[in-house]
C-alpha cells in the first residue's frame, strides 16, 4: 500500500484536501494495523463510512495516538531517523510550536542509511525524509520518529 496510492486517492477511503495522515493511516491499516473503533472522533484510530477518528486524519492527533497507544497500533519513539525501517512513520512540526502538521511513511533507505518517504497532500515518492526541500520547512522544524508496532 505504501507505494500503491502515493500519487492518487484510494477510492475505498474518504478523501481530504490535506490528505497526508489519511494516506499514512491507510498504509498502516493495509500493513496489518487493526483499527481501534470507538465511534468517537477524539478516541481510537478508525474510519468507517462517512465517519473517522481525528487520529486517522489529523497529523497532530496521529502523533499523540502513536505515543499513547498501548495495544493494537502503537509507535515506539526513536531518537534518529536512521533507526527507522520501511513501514515506520515520521511526524513533522514545521514551525516548532508543538502542533504537528505532517506525516510521512518510510518506504526505503538510501546508501547512507537515510530514510526515503512517501506522502500525500503534496504527493511525494521516495523523498528525502528531512523535507528541507519543502516550502513548509523552517529552521525551527521538529521531528518525531516512530517505529510502528502492532500488538
Amino acid at each position: 500500500m505504501r507505494n500503491a496510492w502515493w500519487n492518487d486517492y484510494n477510492p475505498i477511503y474518504n478523501k481530504f484536501t490535506d490528505n497526508c495522515t489519511n494516506f499514512i493511516s491507510q498504509c498502516l491499516h493495509a500493513g496489518g494495523a487493526p483499527m481501534n473503533r470507538t465511534g468517537q472522533k477524539s478516541k481510537g484510530w478508525w474510519t468507517e463510512g462517512a465517519s473517522w477518528s481525528l487520529s486517522w486524519t489529523v497529523a497532530h492527533s496521529l502523533r499523540w495516538y502513536l505515543s499513547g497507544s498501548t495495544s493494537g497500533l502503537r509507535g515506539e519513539e526513536k531518537a534518529t531517523a536512521q533507526e527507522l525501517q520501511p513501514g515506520d512513520v515520521i511526524c513533522y512540526d514545521f514551525t516548532g510550536d508543538g502542533r504537528w502538521q505532517h506525516t510521512t511513511m518510510v518506504v526505503a533507505k538510501d546508501e547512507n542509511n537515510e530514510p526515503l518517504v512517501n506522502a500525500q497532500t503534496v504527493n511525494s515518492r521516495m523523498r528525502y525524509w528531512s523535507y528541507e526541500d519543502s516550502t513548509a520547512w523552517t529552521p525551527e522544524i521538529k521531528y518525531k520518529f516512530f517505529r510502528i508496532v502492532v500488538i
